[in-house]
């Protein structure tokens, strides 16, 4: 084991944008990815691979595609995990089996914290993302070296599953400021303002959001460079109208948001930047 070290398990967007971080920051930093050509940059700039990224380090991060794919990561990394090590969750996942997981691995003396991070891959290798953090208090405590690499604004949010659930209501808001910026954006192009101009009013009114200053001219241009995938924020919404439906209740804006993000899926839009979902707000490629 490396004294000091962190690892990251998964390295994807914002995996990646952590690690970067972590790196800038003097971490010592293991990672692995189920692909391994994706570290080459990473290992350039001086992280290291490790096969068993468990094994490595007192803290691991997680930043995986939904909890399904954690608890499979966990169930494998089994026989490294070790009483005493921090398991720290980044993955937007279902708050419910991020309770169950982080039990089963208290079970086994294993800290677990789940610490979603609000915010593109961009804005997170800015350091100016908000990160929110559900579990025990001293497990917070005790990696508070790490929120402040993880993010600009940082919150403690309860036990195990709160900044999951957290983590669900403010992307629910933050996309569909996103859509409706998008249908302004869309809206200002037929009705024949130039859609720059427009932008430029919205930021200046009270219908400014944060959407714009990220996603505004991404939209205006069409550049859909990924910051966050189109299709990862579907899986979201998916994941907001489940538990809302546990409740027995419904989500009528975040219903036709999924819709939306649906078809632009169908129409090849799910590995672009979200922010072209004005594709299919405008008609440019709707199915």
């Amino acid at each position: 084991m490396s004294e000091g070290s962190v690892s990251v398990v998964g390295l994807g967007l914002m995996g990646t944008a952590i690690t970067e971080r972590l790196l800038s920051d003097g971490y010592r930093v293991c990672v692995w990815n189920r692909t391994r050509e994706k570290s080459g940059p990473l290992l350039e700039r001086g992280a290291t691979w490790s096969d068993d990224p468990f094994s490595e380090s007192d803290r691991v991060v997680l930043s995986l595609y939904s909890s399904d794919v954690v608890a499979e990561v966990i169930e494998k990394a089994a026989p490294s995990l070790r009483a005493g090590q921090y398991v720290i969750d980044t993955t937007t996942g279902l708050p419910a089996e991020t309770v169950s997981l982080g039990q089963r691995l208290r079970e086994r003396g294993v800290h677990y914290l789940d610490a979603p991070i609000s915010g593109s891959s961009e804005q997170t290798r800015r350091r100016e993302a908000t990160v929110m953090v559900g579990g025990h208090k001293e497990d917070f405590d005790a990696c508070s070296d790490l929120w402040a690499v993880f993010g600009k604004s940082v919150f403690y949010t309860g036990p195990s599953g709160s900044a999951s659930t957290m983590k669900l209501v403010t992307n629910l808001v933050l996309g569909l400021n996103r859509a409706v910026l998008a249908e302004g954006l869309a809206f200002a192009g037929f009705a024949g303002v130039d859609a720059a101009a427009a932008l430029e009013i919205l930021k200046a009114s009270p219908a400014y959001s944060r959407a714009m200053d990220v996603k505004g001219m991404k939209m205006v241009n069409r550049d859909f460079s990924v910051q966050a995938k189109l299709a990862q924020h579907l899986k979201d919404v998916k994941l907001m109208l489940h538990v809302a439906g546990a409740a027995g209740r419904s989500l009528p804006l975040s219903a036709t948001h999924r819709e939306l993000l649906e078809r632009g899926v169908a129409a090849g839009l799910g590995d672009l930047d979200n922010s072209a979902i004005i594709e299919v707000l405008s008609g440019t490629r709707a199915p």
